[in-house]
């Protein structure tokens, strides 16, 4: 696991099949995350960078953030997800950003799993949190 002090800024390299997968409230049917820099390792309050896996007909439940803001960017697979109850089919490549305020969720209605990078700015979605 990894071996960095929380709270403490390093550089640090890491090896992704070290990182636990999780699945976060609002995710549901195998809709997985890793954190990859978080404020856990990094001690970082104003990134968090993860890659999710999302089984075949996993989802996010659509939702919106006071502050935070999010970039989507699709590896592999194929999805839809909904901007303010708006569909878009996500293919590999595409990618979305999501400013606050905007519902949003994501689901995988393909056949095989659907990976994307997920940066969220800043790490906590307090309106005080810095």
């Amino acid at each position: 696991m990894q071996q960095h002090k929380k709270h403490h800024k390093t550089a640090f390299v890491e090896q992704m099949a070290k990182v636990v997968w999780q699945q976060f409230p609002g995710h549901f049917g195998g809709a997985l995350s890793k954190t990859l820099v978080g404020s856990e390792n990094s001690g970082s309050s104003r990134i968090d960078f993860r890659i999710s896996r999302y089984a075949p007909m996993a989802y996010v439940e659509d939702h919106q953030h006071k502050v935070q803001e999010q970039i989507y960017y699709v590896l592999e697979g194929d999805g839809v997800l909904t901007l303010d109850g708006v569909p878009h089919l996500m293919h590999p490549h595409d990618y979305v950003y999501v400013p606050p305020g905007v519902r949003h969720g994501f689901n995988n209605t393909g056949l095989d799993g659907l990976v994307f990078l997920v940066i969220t700015t800043p790490v906590s979605d307090e309106e005080d949190a810095q």
